[in-house]
Formats: structure tokens, C-alpha cells, sequence
């Protein structure tokens, strides 16, 4: 569901008919939203771009409502509760003192996601909340429950007031892709091929992120192709860091000095994006498959398949050549939803995640892990394929996740 848009995703849920939508132009202060005393107006979540003062720009995301019926109600309610692991925090909007199996189920979820949550009483200018109400919420949550409507104009600030606390840090504040790596005026190699795969005139986003962070440390990056990188070396500057791409490790790893640290963009962003422990314990699959395994492959954005593509040949290649096993891939692409079964996999394969967010990726990985499945990602696997995992993933060692 978030795709490019990095920005704070704030969800919007509740049963039907409850002015969710209204509720959004309200917090916008724009109509972005298709108000109807109609039920049902809302059917497949819409994201709305909005600039949201006294939080900065945000994802609102429109939702069908809770209480759906029917077949088509059903499939409705479905795409509504695929959206919950991508959030950064939500509104949890009731009305009517009807506080029931909807709400409760859905609260559930947020805190399986570890979504964080406000709970609005919707349309109090009809009716308040009752206390014996607000005790069956209690017995449920403490998030906050506050009073709102649509028609008074000062409840966005008084909802925004309690979202503000709500929505985790982390959303705003991004780490440094480096930190803990690297410290000012450190020389930093980055290896970055120019193959069938690079984009026409321009860098990969890992690449360029990488870039700019070692300038952040007021560091010295210096970029070369992997054909020239026995050229630099020879120049005596010893880099502090080498970072390649992951599909040049094999030549990379010869040439670069045992005794000079070196990784790859995907592990940085491991790290950064990814469930970083998980990655490390999970790789080691790749050493104990059997013939008819399967190996989910997740690629968290949609790209045009070449026939070098990384996912969905040259690692099932490599990893049957590894194994010596008939192993079997599936592929799920951009937002597609998971399988349900996920425990018909013996391991799962992220990629980098560069155009998702952190949260996204953990709760997609986390689907996995909590059915005992094995996680690792594109850069792990590759390295671990090639012989020197250990290698690359030694500069992260001293680090205290």
C-alpha cells in the first residue's frame, strides 16, 4: 500500500456511514474525500497525499467500513485489513456508543501490527459518549478515546492534538544508513556496476541514499565501477568502508583486502529497513533445503523483468546450484497480498526494500517469522551463496541494535 509515498501512513477505519471520509477533509482542511449519506461510498482503500499542521506531510488512508456484508462486503473488509501492516498509526472511529465485535476485532489487529491507535467518537454533537461505553473500551484498550464531529470545526486541532503523541518517532525521524559504520572524514568506497539492470542516466536509490549519508558524516565518498576499483586501490588511499553492489561480491571480495571492511547496499539497507537478527538466523536456511521446498520471493516493488533480473533468476539459479536441491519460487510483487499459507515455505526473500518504508517491511516479514519461517534478504542470501557472508556482515558486529 505505501509504495514510493515514505511519508507517515495514518489510517482511517470504522463501520460504514460514520463520516470516516468527512473526517479526512476535516483533517486536511480540503474536500479529498467523496462525502454520501449513502453506506458503502468508500469501497477499496484510497490514499490521500495531505500536509496535516502540526504533523507535516502525511498519508491518510480512506477505508471501506468495518461492518461490510456480502460477498462483495467481504472482499471489501479483506482489502481494508491488507492495508493495517503498512501504517504508522491510525483512527479508530466510532459513533453511536456501538462499541462490538467489529471494534474489538479490529483493535486486535492494530496490536498485532503494533499500529498505534486514537479512537474517535464520531457525530458527539448527536449523541456523547456513554460511560458504561467507555468502560467496555477500557476492558478492550487504553488508547485514547476522545469526542469529535465534523461540524465543529475546532476538533482538528483536537484530533490532531492527540494523534501528534500517537504516531511513533520513528516516522518522521529517519536513522543514518550508516551510522555506527562510519565516523567524519573516513574515506568510503562505493562499488557501483553499470550493467543491463541500471537505470538509463542515473543511480539506484540504495546508491544514491548511501552517497548522501556518507557526506551527512561529513565523510569522503569516493564511487567507482567495479572495472575500475583495483585502479583506486592502487592509488594507496585506504578506504574505511567498501560498499558494493551485492551482484559484484564474488570479484569485489577478491580484490578488496581481507583486512579492509566491506558490505553491500542491500545489507546496509538490511539493516536500515529490514528485521536485521531475523536476517542473520534465517539465511543459514539456504545450507539445510530439500528437494521440493519452496522459497517465497517478495519484491516490494514492481520493475520491468529482464532476463538478468536478480529475484527471479539469477538467485533461484544460484540457489539451486547451491543446494543441489530441486527447490520451487514463488513470487509476490509491489502490494500484492501473501499467500495465506505461509508455512508451505521454507524460506522467504526479501529484497533491498528501497522504495518501501521499515514498517512495512517488518510486518510483512513478521507474518512469516511468527508461522516459524526463515527470513533473509537478497544481499544476505547472495552473500552467503558466494562464501563470505561472514565477511560482509562482520562491520555490523560491534554494533548494538
Amino acid at each position: 500500500m505505501k509504495g514510493k509515498d515514505l511519508k507517515p501512513h495514518i489510517g482511517i477505519f470504522g463501520r460504514r456511514n460514520l463520516g470516516k471520509s468527512s473526517l479526512i477533509n476535516l483533517l486536511s482542511g480540503q474536500d479529498v474525500a467523496i462525502v454520501s449519506e449513502q453506506a458503502g461510498t468508500t469501497t477499496d482503500p484510497v490514499k490521500k497525499s495531505v500536509e496535516i499542521f502540526g504533523i507535516g506531510p502525511a498519508i491518510l488512508v480512506d477505508t471501506a467500513g468495518i461492518d461490510d456484508h456480502g460477498d462483495l462486503g467481504a472482499k471489501r473488509v479483506e482489502r481494508t485489513k491488507q492495508v493495517l501492516p503498512t501504517l504508522d498509526a491510525a483512527l479508530v472511529v466510532m459513533a453511536h456508543n456501538s462499541f462490538d465485535t467489529e471494534e474489538i476485532e479490529l483493535i486486535e489487529q492494530l496490536n498485532n501490527f503494533s499500529v498505534p491507535y486514537v479512537i474517535l467518537h464520531q457525530k458527539s454533537d448527536l449523541e456523547e459518549l456513554q460511560t458504561e461505553t467507555l468502560k467496555k473500551i477500557r476492558e478492550v484498550t487504553e488508547a485514547p478515546v476522545i469526542e469529535t464531529n465534523t461540524i465543529d470545526l475546532a476538533m482538528r486541532n483536537k484530533i490532531i492534538e492527540a494523534l501528534k503523541p500517537v504516531i511513533p518517532t520513528t516516522a518522521f525521524v529517519k536513522p543514518l544508513l550508516l551510522e555506527g559504520l562510519i565516523k567524519p572524514k573516513d574515506v568510503v568506497l562505493l562499488v557501483t556496476p553499470i550493467d543491463l539492470a541500471a537505470p538509463e542516466g542515473r543511480m539506484i536509490l540504495p546508491q544514491v541514499m548511501a552517497l548522501r549519508d556518507v557526506l551527512d558524516h561529513d565523510a569522503i565518498c569516493v564511487t567507482v565501477k567495479e572495472t575500475e576499483l583495483e585502479d583506486f586501490l592502487k592509488t594507496g588511499i585506504r578506504p574505511a568502508l567498501v560498499i558494493t553492489d551485492s551482484q559484484a561480491f564474488g570479484l569485489v571480495s577478491q580484490i578488496v583486502p581481507k583486512d579492509i571492511p566491506l558490505t553491500g547496499f542491500s545489507i546496509v539497507f538490511a539493516r536500515f529497513k529490514g528485521d536485521f537478527a531475523n536476517f542473520m538466523k534465517g539465511t543459514v536456511k539456504l545450507s539445510h533445503l530439500n528437494d521440493g521446498d519452496k522459497i517465497l520471493i517478495l519484491e516490494s516493488c514492481t520493475h520491468q523483468v529482464t532476463c538478468d533480473d536478480i529475484g527471479r533468476v539469477k538467485l533461484p539459479h544460484w540457489i539451486r546450484e547451491f543446494s543441489k536441491k530441486n527447490v520451487e519460487f514463488d513470487v509476490v510483487s509491489g502490494n500484492a497480498p501473501l499467500p495465506q499459507d505461509l508455512s508451505q515455505y521454507a524460506l522467504v526473500l526479501q529484497c533491498g526494500g528501497c522504495m518501501v518504508t521499515r514498517k512495512q517491511i517488518i510486518n510483512r516479514l513478521k507474518m512469516a517469522t511468527d508461522k516459524g519461517v526463515a527470513v533473509t534478504n537478497y544481499g544476505m542470501a547472495i552473500a552467503y551463496l558466494h562464501g563470505i557472508f561472514d565477511r560482509v556482515t562482520a562491520p555490523f558486529a560491534h554494533i548494538n541494535e
